[in-house]
């Protein structure tokens, strides 16, 4: 005896369906408007193409525009100052490091635009994925890490570039602190003579940073919002965000 088939129920029917994917640029876009909805896109077909070559264009943008505008044989006198090692220098030796570090610097500036960019986004996909394996169980693969990173470093890369450049440009030249440009964090209220190790607390303490850490948190709760409720995602990026600022900080007490 034939039977009818009977009809696919509406929620099986919808769900054999394809769900509608954002574009590239939807995604650029949507990170900064829709982070939870464009991250769950993201992580049903994750690329990190884009994003990534945005923040290496902006770096090396930013590096020109410093190229172009910064006093670089001022910058090295007066960090041969700070140094103990470097002021008690004749001034004819003085003067040959400063031509040589006139003539490296704008190359080095180039260098770093290039490497850091690429590496950042490498190493931190690979830490937060370690991170949310072994504290979640999340079975974040690295493709997946990748493009949740990638996507959510653009924001803080797009306006932290615009307010680099504004501010380069709006200072006199001579008169930009290559240490801390931009100025989004705690370090812009501290003397000048604070301790090494303060400072780099304070840079630490960043607006930019916050925003980074909450988009990376949003990102990969999308991954296994199961294992990843409430507010698990932001503890352990928190966490491992921690972890490096002790790491920093340690540093710059031991080398200062």
């Amino acid at each position: 005896m034939a039977t009818t088939p009977m009809p696919a129920p509406e929620s099986q029917a919808s769900a054999a369906q394809p769900q509608a994917s954002i574009s590239p640029f939807g995604r650029v876009i949507g990170v900064f408007f829709s982070p939870k909805a464009t991250f769950e896109d993201i992580v049903r077909k994750p690329s990190w193409i884009l994003p990534a070559a945005i923040i290496l264009l902006l770096s090396l943008a930013a590096v020109a525009a410093l190229n172009q505008h910064f006093n670089w044989r001022e910058y090295m006198v007066q960090q041969m100052e700070k140094n103990s090692r470097t002021a008690q220098l004749s001034p004819e030796d003085k003067e040959k490091q400063v031509e040589g570090g006139v003539k490296f610097a704008p190359i080095a500036a180039y260098v770093s635009a290039l490497l850091l960019p690429v590496l950042g986004i490498l190493v931190i996909s690979l830490v937060l994925m370690a991170a949310y394996n072994l504290m979640a169980g999340a079975g974040v693969n690295f493709s997946t890490s990748l493009a949740v990173v990638s996507h959510s470093l653009v924001p803080a890369a797009v306006i932290g570039t615009f307010l680099f450049v504004l501010v380069l440009f709006l200072k006199p030249v001579g008169m930009f602190d290559l240490e801390n440009p931009v100025a989004t964090n705690l370090a812009v209220l501290l003397p000048e003579d604070s301790a090494k190790w303060l400072v780099a607390l304070a840079k630490n303490m960043d607006l930019l940073e916050l925003w980074k850490l909450l988009l990376l948190a949003i990102g990969f709760a999308a991954v296994n919002s199961r294992k990843l409720q409430g507010g698990k995602s932001l503890t352990i990026v928190v966490s491992v965000f921690l972890v490096y600022v002790v790491i920093r900080v340690g540093l710059a007490f031991v080398f200062s």
